[in-house]
């Protein structure tokens, strides 16, 4: 007999098996020999009272021998099977890659960044000397934006499809089982590339292709239907379905729809700074403690408020973690934040950003490259203030809030450097405007926060695609064009590798015309 009941239990207890079956007995009243084996089915940390616990929901095996779980996947050699393109091999494009290989479709991803190992490169040259390669960065290349900023996997997306299914890809794939259990799974960017190359090498033994270093020019069509796409190379690649998913920095790709009088569409985003604070400030304001328990991991934080009727809110939390240059151009300070799987950096780090509405910029209405020339614009401003090479403006809080500059600026984790400056000279007004109001309300809501000794860099812009790709709701296609699926983060339907993944395994399964 099997049985689920949820138990509260400290810290230093979660590791002990012994006494979670002594506890989960007491509350169903039976004898602890009686219970063969049990299984943390969720566990998630509850820090609203003074004393700190793990809320667990535990399978308990009464008279019975538990039997271990395993992960199945069915896929097919795909080899002689029909093609499906896929541009872009970050999670929508790989998850999607899988569901072919399940459906018995021959994927073949269009990836026009670097793998994983050779991709590490680039990001070195990029954090030690400010030099970006525009198609290998932190956001192009095998895995996506994913792949190198931190790995998190917490989603509220269920209601697009199976997150779990998702999860257990991971694990197969080499993932820890920790991630099916915790209520904000996390693999870490130290981790995640190795899991990448499980799954490049699950789609090429069972016949699919990926080809990196391949740049997509144009994407071939006749009388409304799709026949393929062109590379950089003049090489052509004939396909009757066609999967798009290059995420949110593909400017070309919604450059090259509006060539082609393809619909694309302004679509809302958010913008602001990453706000960096020593990680011991958080564990104290969010353990209620003076030093964090070695049984707790470091502490993360969700603040949102209405500022003028706009919302303000943290984004990409990343408890020790680290601040990543994110540009994918020359000219531009884009930032983001990864963690890596120990989190085990001595700083916590969060966008924190405010929405911007189509209402803002006034050619929305007749432009839908507003909204994204309005980010490159913020973005080219951030380094013009950060004076080039990557080094990104920066101040502390309190000094934001209250109009100063920074005479000095705290230690940080951004390698390219911070310069003190106004972010108001970055930031639009609007913007600026809203975090200033906000962050003193994020103070009365988090003991600490609103401190000097945190600080903000600029700019967080890459939050979400400024553009949508319109698509059927029931058919997953774009409407002009049968057999285009946008998909994922860059076509606007996606926010995080969960959400990206699930949209790519959707895209997949809208395909009916090769099922068998």
């Amino acid at each position: 007999m099997l049985r689920e009941i949820e138990l509260a239990v400290l810290p230093e207890q979660i590791s002990d098996e012994s006494y979670i079956i002594r506890q989960g007995a007491k509350q169903l009243n039976i004898a602890p020999t009686r219970i063969k084996g049990l299984k943390i089915h969720k566990r998630s940390i509850d820090a609203r009272g003074k004393q700190v616990v793990y809320r667990i929901r535990v399978i308990f095996y009464i008279d019975e021998i538990p039997v271990p779980d395993i992960l199945h996947f069915q896929y097919a050699n795909v080899a002689d099977a029909p093609p499906v393109v896929i541009i872009g091999a970050g999670p929508a494009g790989l998850f999607a890659a899988l569901r072919c290989l399940e459906k018995r479709l021959r994927p073949i991803v269009i990836e026009r960044g670097k793998n994983v190992q050779e991709r590490r490169r680039d990001l070195a040259v990029l954090n030690k000397s400010g030099i970006v390669n525009a198609d290998s960065n932190y956001c192009f290349g095998e895995g996506g934006a994913g792949t190198y900023s931190d790995g998190k996997l917490y989603t509220r997306s269920n209601k697009r499809g199976d997150v779990q299914r998702v999860l257990e890809v991971f694990v197969a794939h080499g993932a820890t089982e920790d991630i099916l259990v915790d209520a904000r799974p996390h693999i870490g960017t130290n981790k995640l590339p190795h899991i990448i190359q499980g799954i490049r090498h699950t789609i090429l033994e069972h016949g699919g292709e990926i080809r990196f270093n391949s740049k997509v020019v144009d994407i071939l069509e006749r009388r409304g239907c799709v026949g393929g796409i062109k590379l950089a190379s003049d090489e052509e690649i004939i396909a009757e379905h066609v999967i798009l998913a290059t995420g949110h920095s593909a400017r070309d790709v919604f450059e090259l729809f509006h060539r082609k009088r393809w619909l694309v569409e302004p679509k809302p985003f958010a913008l602001g700074v990453r706000i960096e604070h020593p990680q011991q400030i958080i564990d104290q304001a969010q353990y209620h403690c003076m030093v964090r328990s070695d049984h707790l991991p470091p502490a993360y934080y969700s603040l949102v408020e209405q500022v003028n009727d706009r919302g303000v809110f943290s984004f990409c939390m990343c408890p020790g973690g680290v601040i990543a240059p994110c540009a994918t151009d020359k000219g531009e300070v884009v930032v983001n934040g990864w963690s890596p799987s120990k989190r085990n950096n001595p700083y916590a780090n969060s966008g924190t950003v405010v929405q911007v509405n189509l209402a803002d910029i006034p050619q929305a209405t007749r432009y839908p490259f507003a909204l994204m020339d309005f980010q490159h614009e913020v973005e080219e401003r951030a380094y013009v203030v950060g004076g080039g090479n990557l080094v990104a403006p920066a101040q502390r809080m309190v000094d934001f809030v209250e109009g100063r500059l920074s005479n000095t600026l705290p230690v940080n984790s951004y390698k390219p450097g911070t310069r003190s400056a106004p972010l108001s000279d970055v930031l639009p007004p609007f913007v600026h405007d809203a975090l200033q109001k906000a962050l003193p309300l994020f103070g009365k809501k988090m003991k600490g926060y609103f401190t000097n000794e945190a600080i903000l860099v600029g700019v967080e812009s890459r939050t979400s695609s400024p553009v949508r790709i319109p698509r059927d709701k029931e058919t997953l296609q774009h409407p002009q064009i049968r057999g285009l699926y946008p998909c994922g983060e860059g076509a606007g339907y996606a926010g995080g590798i969960v959400s990206a993944a699930i949209d790519g395994m959707n895209c997949a399964d809208a395909i009916k015309d090769f099922e068998i």
